[in-house]
């Protein structure tokens, strides 16, 4: 079958409207990741805010080929339904903004009630909607970012998929997921952060996490400590220095296997306070265990043993 692969005359038109002034030429090229139209001889930008009106080429199908036909937002998993679902908006109006009809919205209401009803059609819809705006809340509330919310439903789901939520409360195995999520993607969050912003207590939370990790065979490394001190140098207030030096510290706690068994964060306060006395800007243990939510005896402790330990590297 023979297809004719000359240029429509629209196409043509449209071309022979775009001479370079520069040098005469009418070929041009279409460069769609600057939104530009460019001479192809002199490289003189011709135009500039172009649109791609082609499809959009990002979807594929099962088999691995390239699906041209798909439009709309890309799928997400921090939604139940993964954001493939309609949406019937909440305000009475049509598509020119006027308000509509009593009967018009009666009708509209009763779509919408069944809409919403249909979304969430059975009982594992209806624990993933709970439990994925429940992470929203707690991932807003923390400070974090879409890839952590990402791991976070893909965890939640494997553990729906293999039964592992039965017998247990829904808010405290999205809050062990998302604490799992904040140490895949190294995320300095504390177990205590977590429950915080949760509605069930530590022991909890961790206990899930234990468990999930065992049966769906996550096993990941401890939070770096060292990642804990901007965040903990800001709210206590530091310079640059003394952060600088609070890392420092915590390389050569980790060449020397100080940091092996204990917890991250009472690693990273305790260099902190260690470097603050270095640098002149003393703070009070009191001061770093409060934003560190740690005790001042793990401070103490930690703190004595880099001493005793790295020595005279060390002076305070």
């Amino acid at each position: 079958m023979l297809t004719d692969t000359y240029p429509s005359e629209n196409e043509e038109n449209r071309k022979a409207k775009l001479v370079c002034p520069s040098c005469g030429k009418s070929v041009t090229v279409r460069d769609y990741q600057q939104s530009k139209v460019v001479c192809e001889n002199c490289g003189r930008v011709l135009k500039e805010g172009i649109k791609d009106r082609g499809p959009e080429w990002t979807a594929f199908t099962q088999e691995g080929y390239e699906e041209k036909s798909r439009a709309g937002p890309p799928s997400t998993g921090t939604i139940h339904d993964k954001g493939l679902s309609t949406q019937i908006d909440y305000r009475n109006r049509d598509s020119r903004g006027k308000k509509l009809p009593p009967q018009r919205r009666n009708r509209v209401y009763r779509l919408r009630k069944w809409h919403r009803r249909t979304r969430v059609a059975n009982a594992t819809d209806r624990n993933l909607a709970f439990a994925l705006s429940e992470m929203n809340r707690m991932a807003s509330q923390l400070g974090l970012k879409k890839n952590v919310q990402e791991i976070t439903a893909k965890i939640y789901r494997e553990a729906v998929k293999q039964g592992l939520i039965q017998g247990r409360s829904i808010e405290g195995v999205i809050s062990a997921t998302l604490y799992a999520a904040c140490r895949e993607a190294q995320i300095p969050r504390t177990l205590e952060e977590v429950a915080e912003a949760s509605r069930v207590d530590k022991g909890e939370i961790g206990k899930n996490y234990r468990f999930l990790s065992r049966e769906l065979g996550i096993f990941l490394p401890p939070t770096d400590p060292a990642r804990y001190v901007a965040r903990f140098g800001s709210e206590l207030n530091i310079s640059g220095e003394a952060k600088v030096e609070a890392m420092k510290i915590i390389r050569k706690a980790q060449e020397e296997r100080l940091t092996s068994g204990k917890s991250p964060p009472g690693t990273a306060v305790a260099a902190i306070y260690i470097a603050s006395l270095k640098t002149g800007e003393r703070r009070t243990q009191r001061e770093i265990a409060k934003v560190a939510d740690v005790t001042e005896v793990t401070i103490r402790n930690r703190y004595k043993e880099m001493v005793e330990e790295l020595g005279e590297e060390i002076e305070v």
